[in-house]
């Protein structure tokens, strides 16, 4: 790769959400403006490493875009006012001091576009990392491990599904802002989890996915800094993210938090999460928030045995009366287990059970064979271990079983 290709990709990465916006609001057609943007991204890998790197490389962008709007919309014969709207202007220099809240307002309209509650939730993923991101298809096809032409079917119904609904692009009224806010969290969320919790195929952990999901985070709370859920958000990423060193093996097989070397802990990653945390905390804790101070009290304990189990376990009732799921009750088990033993944690477990959101996930079985391994009742744990084994479809997950299993002699 050249030096020119690897500047338009950087450019492109960090700018693309900025220029995307400006386009949308421009021609007030977003599939347009997405298309045009990307069409100006593929000429610049052409022609920058052949003619060099021009003097404003967003300005270039930034035009050639909208000359290829404007082709497209002379093209398609739409209405003359389209195309004086955006046409004025298309020889000027691309202003580098645009208002800065003109460009909060196109990014954070993007945002809400690309997770708008019309869409599917994969739908929503996929073109948040398109349009927001600036991920290619083929990047975000080989983080999530699917074919690119799927991930190019899903970006073009996208489009055509907000083309459909005639989603305006124009950033949320203040009480709408709120309501769809936990959408746009949820997504970056979801990014971030596929990336931390790999759940198919051989990686464990896809660290580009996952710090993806934060570089986003980040570009959402630069434009809304005063929302303390966008903070607990990133505070949950940061301090979960800072494990990573220590979750895998020198052969990439998961290794438990209890076995964990925590001197590989990545500290810069725990600061980061502790200081988005503080920013989050003043007007209370919500679900992302009350995650990431789980993950703040496991990030500042020197070993499992100092952990403060009864504060985690504190934390896990509070988020399970906020949100509740089943996944808090078993986590919130798991703690009560290093706290007071595995027999209590058994009884909230079996409970646990009787809630069939559970049964298609190996989760449930992981833990209750765990428990029951704890208690020496070794039966019992080998088949809720083969049952784990079995539902589980992350390859080196299920090593990780299937050695458990093999050590029950």
């Amino acid at each position: 790769m050249s030096d020119a290709t690897r500047a338009v990709e950087a450019i492109w990465r960090i700018e693309s959400a900025r220029i995307v916006g400006a386009l949308a609001r421009y021609t007030g057609d977003f599939a347009l403006a997405e298309d045009a943007a990307q069409e100006a991204l593929a000429e610049a890998l052409v022609s920058w490493p052949r003619d060099g790197q021009p003097a404003n490389p967003v300005g270039w962008l930034m035009t050639t875009a909208k000359r290829r709007a404007i082709d497209t919309i002379r093209r398609a014969g739409v209405q003359r006012e389209k195309y004086e709207a955006i046409a004025h202007d298309q020889d000027e220099a691309y202003d580098d001091e645009l208002d800065i809240e003109r460009i909060d307002d196109d990014v954070l309209a993007l945002m809400f576009v690309s997770c708008h509650p019309v869409l599917s939730k994969e739908a929503r993923v996929a073109l948040t990392l398109r349009v927001v991101g600036g991920l290619s298809s083929e990047e975000i096809a080989r983080a999530f491990l699917v074919p690119v032409p799927t991930i190019q079917a899903r970006i073009t119904r996208a489009k055509k599904t907000i083309a459909a609904a005639k989603v305006p692009f124009e950033v949320p009224s203040p009480d709408e802002r709120r309501q769809r806010l936990a959408g746009v969290l949820n997504v970056l969320y979801l990014i971030f989890t596929e990336g931390s919790t790999a759940t198919s195929g051989e990686d464990l952990i896809r660290t580009d996915l996952a710090r993806e999901a934060r570089r986003l985070t980040r570009v959402l709370i630069g434009v809304l800094p005063d929302e303390p859920e966008a903070y607990g958000l990133l505070a949950l990423m940061e301090l979960t993210a800072s494990r990573f060193p220590a979750r895998t093996d020198a052969a990439g097989d998961p290794v438990l938090l209890e076995d964990q070397d925590r001197t590989r802990w990545d500290q810069g990653a725990v600061r980061r999460g502790l200081a988005a945390l503080e920013q989050a905390t003043p007007r209370g804790l919500g679900p992302y928030g009350l995650q990431a101070a789980i993950a703040a009290t496991h990030g500042v304990a020197d070993s499992v045995e100092t952990t403060d189990w009864e504060r985690i376990i504190v934390l896990y009732e509070a988020l399970g009366r906020i949100a509740p799921n089943p996944i808090v009750d078993l986590n919130r088990a798991v703690a009560v287990a290093m706290a007071h033993g595995p027999l209590r944690a058994l009884e909230l477990v079996d409970r646990i059970a009787e809630d069939k959101r559970l049964d298609h996930t190996h989760l449930l079985p992981t833990v209750r064979g765990e428990l029951l391994r704890r208690l020496g009742r070794t039966v019992e744990a080998r088949k809720e271990l083969e049952r784990a084994a079995g539902m589980c479809t992350n390859n080196r997950e299920r090593a990780v079983l299937q050695q458990k299993i093999a050590e029950l002699t």
